[in-house]
């Protein structure tokens, strides 16, 4: 008798992974690779793991993959124009798929992550710069809607204010004070 096949499926797994590859890196075990990066005449030099940035980086696939078997494999890679913070940002979301970074460095993040072919990271930069886009966008529409009412409602008073300084047309007097019921034609017939 046959049974049927199940499937077993980790959910932990994949996050597992990444958090001890993070620590294989951060310790520098089984790093195969050092990414040398220079900005500004500031340089630092970041020991990886290939696999996980040739998963990740589009360019660093092409990098690896294209080596030449009679060079041997190639153990540093340099970066040049790469700000050191926004490469260590970039490795720890490699690592980790997450990275914190300031609001300012988030356009810095998503031009790295071009330059380095990195999708996720792009998409997420990106997606990030569209909520904060859509939360300005609505602050300037709270902002002018309060400020059109603000205008309204110091415009309001202002015209009654105008309408009950004005002196009555004496064609539209009220009776009681000092105009005939009848009107202006009504003393011209008197007469």
């Amino acid at each position: 008798m046959e049974s049927n096949p199940v499937l077993l499926e980790s959910k932990s797994s994949p996050i597992n992974l990444l958090n001890e590859m993070q620590q294989l890196r951060l310790l520098g075990h089984l790093c195969d690779v050092t990414v040398s990066v220079e900005y500004q005449g500031v340089r630092a030099e970041f020991p990886a793991h290939k696999a996980v940035l040739a998963a990740t980086s589009k360019f660093f696939k092409e990098v690896f993959l294209n080596e030449k078997p009679v060079d041997g494999p190639r153990s540093s890679v340099f970066l040049n124009e790469v700000q050191v913070a926004d490469f260590a940002s970039f490795l720890e979301f490699v690592y980790t798929a997450r990275v914190e970074v300031e609001e300012d460095r988030v356009q810095r993040m998503l031009e790295i992550a071009e330059k380095l072919k990195c999708l996720d990271l792009s998409e997420t930069c990106f997606q990030l710069k569209k909520q904060m886009l859509e939360s300005v966008l609505l602050e300037l529409q709270n902002f002018s809607e309060s400020q059109n009412s603000e205008e309204e409602g110091a415009a309001r008073p202002s015209l009654v204010a105008e309408a009950e300084r004005e002196p009555p047309d004496s064609s539209l007097a009220v009776p009681g004070h000092g105009a005939s019921p009848e009107g202006p034609a009504a003393k011209s017939k008197e007469k």
